[in-house]
């Protein structure tokens, strides 16, 4: 397992716990980029919620699964997407439409792509989940 990429490292741990059934999950090292891709996720109802705790030692996040999550993942190279791009990485990663979200990083901060649609907001994709 490599630790090159927090976020990545992240949705595979997410990925293996809902598969095996799992309740709870932990994810170490914690990154304020994972906890917001998180808080996306939690908005979203993909997760019931998470905790970060800091152990002095890279931290971790223990995240509460609300088993509805069918796959997740980190999107490798992270694209940068203008406002009008979102619907081509959609059918790119996500199964179907209105099904799932993209989590894009803005220069307001990490949201879904629909929020980022609604604002006109352009970024860069950072995960898929549906």
């Amino acid at each position: 397992m490599s630790l090159s990429d927090t976020l990545s490292n992240a949705m595979m741990v997410i990925k293996n716990a809902e598969y095996s059934g799992k309740s709870i999950c932990e994810i170490k090292p914690a990154s304020k980029l994972v906890g917001a891709v998180l808080r996306v996720m939690k908005e979203h109802g993909y997760i019931r919620g998470f905790e970060v705790i800091n152990d002095h030692r890279g931290g971790k996040i223990v995240v509460e699964l609300a088993g509805r999550i069918n796959d997740c993942g980190a999107v490798r190279p992270r694209f940068s997407v203008k406002k009008t791009d979102y619907e081509g990485f959609e059918k790119r990663y996500l199964p179907a439409r209105d099904f799932g979200i993209l989590v894009v990083s803005t220069v307001e901060g990490v949201m879904s792509q629909k929020e980022a649609m609604e604002r006109g907001l352009g970024g860069v994709l950072l995960a898929y989940v549906y």
